[in-house]
């Protein structure tokens, strides 16, 4: 498929990705949305940054289109699942963006924000909900949702919701969801354990698989900085004090590290925020608003949480701090059409 032309998608979705200017679908989405298509349980093998999201997006949208039914109350047809909120909150707007034409129904269900408008949202049925999976156990016990008539499931980043503890979750979810259903799996790494989940879950897939382009961007350096265990908060401050940074990302292994960093580089007269899970949904955006326009220069994350912030810049220096080594791996990237600044990532 060299046009999303080519997938015979229903005009108001196809008039949307006009709009959206989407013109020659990723190799992720030319694998997949015929497959989804047709129905069929897909495995997906793809890292993020390769067009997942419309891959599964767009043939759920063009089957509910082709099957419009009113949804019961407390219910929903599509049922997505990923790990963080900020990923949830992406996919809903993609969802929202590619069915602006549809008057799509759609809920959000993540942590860090009251329950209760989130309860309200469903009460009436929605056609598609977006949610982390302990919140979405949430509703689920206290009756604010039901599964039963869940008809296409989607799991997004599946091994990073093993790494945070998701699996039994995941489980638990499932086993409330009817039998008949269309299954849609994409996780970038395939470990025993998701193999397992993968298996379980999915009724004779079939397997897409991207390989993800080796090669650093043009406009990126990259370094390896080795140091001693204990010089690493110094000789961060010193980096961040040094280059020439617009913005700089730096990205930590645990909550409590990104805080560690934040009060070093304070000391040192850095002025820096965290995000992670133990902050709230709302300090969570303000923060991203504020690192976006540029009145937080130095934004501290756990990996986890770092998926929204990787694309807000694009002249920005990360940092990663290897935890466990002497090392720190700095890229440095420029915008386009604009002399090269240093930037620093951090993974």
């Amino acid at each position: 498929m060299t046009s999303f032309q080519d997938f015979g998608l229903a005009d108001p979705i196809a008039r949307a990705l006009r709009e959206e200017n989407y013109v020659t679908p990723t190799p992720i989405q030319a694998q997949t949305i015929p497959l989804a298509l047709e129905g069929r349980d897909v495995i997906g093998i793809a890292q993020t940054g390769t067009g997942k999201t419309a891959s599964f997006a767009l043939p759920i949208l063009n089957r509910l289109l082709q099957n419009r039914t009113k949804v019961q109350p407390k219910s929903c047809r599509v049922l997505v699942l990923s790990p963080t909120r900020e990923l949830s909150g992406q996919i809903l707007d993609s969802f929202n963006a590619y069915g602006r034409h549809i008057r799509l129904s759609s809920a959000l269900a993540i942590g860090g924000v009251p329950m209760g408008r989130q309860v309200r949202s469903v009460m009436q049925g929605v056609e598609v909900m977006v949610a982390t999976p302990g919140r979405l156990l949430d509703l689920v016990q206290s009756n604010g949702l039901k599964l039963n008539q869940v008809e296409f499931l989607v799991l997004d980043e599946a091994d990073r919701m093993l790494d945070m503890g998701f699996i039994n979750d995941i489980r638990k979810i499932v086993a409330k969801l009817p039998q008949r259903r269309q299954t849609l799996f994409f996780s970038a790494t395939m470990p025993k354990d998701i193999a397992e989940l993968a298996e379980a879950m999915l009724r004779d897939p079939a397997r897409v698989a991207v390989t993800p382009v080796s090669s650093t961007a043009e406009r990126v350096t990259q370094r390896i900085i080795q140091v001693d265990f204990t010089a690493k908060p110094a000789i961060l401050a010193q980096l961040l004090k040094q280059e020439p940074v617009n913005r700089a990302l730096v990205f930590t292994r645990t909550k409590h590290g990104a805080d560690k960093v934040v009060k070093g580089l304070e000391k040192a007269g850095i002025a820096a925020n965290a995000i992670h899970g133990n902050k709230s949904q709302n300090h969570r955006e303000r923060t991203l608003a504020a690192f976006r326009s540029g009145e937080i220069r130095t934004l501290v994350a756990t990996d986890i949480a770092a998926r929204a912030s990787t694309s807000t810049a694009s002249a920005m220096s990360s940092i990663t701090t290897c935890p466990t080594c002497r090392r720190l791996m700095c890229t440095a990237s420029a915008a386009p059409h604009a002399p090269a600044p240093t930037a620093l990532r951090s993974r």
